[in-house]
């Protein structure tokens, strides 16, 4: 008797934390639709995951940081009849620079990609769940979620969202059977930091940084064991309390004296 297939959409699944993330559910007996606009990345991962495990992946090459992008997501599924029992919004972007300075179309990018689409994505593949009475549902935000600072003014709101949102959804969904997470990472060694000037190996040897097959592990087992939320890492775990305890003030000394020596 053949069994119905059971899939898992990553967003950003083609590096970093969502590539792991897409291990973790392969490994779980979930075929994967991999989501991202990494073409070569998401072919390795396609080839990866339908070696190492009984599965199949679907792949599709989209840039989420596009206007209706959410939407033709769930219509490559619909059309594809892939029913989606794990939904986990992934994608991210870094953006570094003063709000008024940064470039626009960078800034409407990063607000598509953290605001519009995932929420959008929750939306409508949420919907289905909710007629089947099962699902899950794993949003990213950041550990930066918790105190917007200058320079990633762009970055750190948007994530700030992402768990605002997570957190309404969770109730909303409750009663429908579906478990809904939120993942508030800490700094994690991705492609994220490139470019940006990041010593990720100096990073990671003092403890700052975590691995993203780490992350991706925590959140995928916070998620099937229905928490609200998930902070890898002690650390982490007591940022979340302690940074929104720093008053305003030291924040805008710290930031007047960097100006300052540049």
């Amino acid at each position: 008797m053949n069994l119905p297939i059971k899939y898992a959409l990553i967003t950003g699944a083609s590096s970093g934390i969502g590539r792991y993330i897409s291990i973790e559910l392969a490994r779980r007996g979930y075929s994967i639709i991999a989501v991202s606009n990494q073409p070569e990345q998401l072919d390795n991962l396609k080839m990866e995951l339908e070696i190492a495990f009984p599965i199949v992946v679907h792949t599709l090459n989209i840039d989420l940081s596009q206007e209706g992008a959410g939407k033709k997501v769930f219509e490559h599924c619909e059309t594809n009849h892939l029913d989606v029992e794990v939904l986990v919004n992934n994608a991210g972007m870094l953006v570094i620079g003063e709000a008024v300075t940064v470039d626009y179309s960078r800034a409407a990018a990063i607000l598509q990609l953290h605001v519009n689409t995932p929420a959008l994505l929750c939306h409508l593949f949420g919907g289905k769940m909710s007629v089947r009475k099962k699902g899950y549902i794993l949003n990213v935000s950041s550990i930066s979620a918790v105190m917007p600072y200058p320079i990633i003014s762009f970055y750190g709101p948007s994530k700030t969202f992402v768990r605002s949102f997570t957190r309404a959804l969770r109730t909303e969904m409750k009663s429908n059977g579906i478990k809904v997470t939120c993942l508030i990472p800490g700094a994690t060694a991705t492609a994220l930091y490139e470019g940006h000037n990041v010593n990720i190996p100096l990073a990671m040897k003092m403890g700052v940084m975590k691995k993203p097959e780490t992350v991706a592990q925590a959140g995928v087992k916070a998620l099937f064991n229905g928490k609200s939320e998930c902070i890898p890492g002690l650390l982490n775990k007591l940022l979340v309390c302690l940074l929104p305890l720093i008053p305003a003030f030291v924040i805008e000394w710290i930031y007047r004296l960097k100006n300052r020596k540049q």
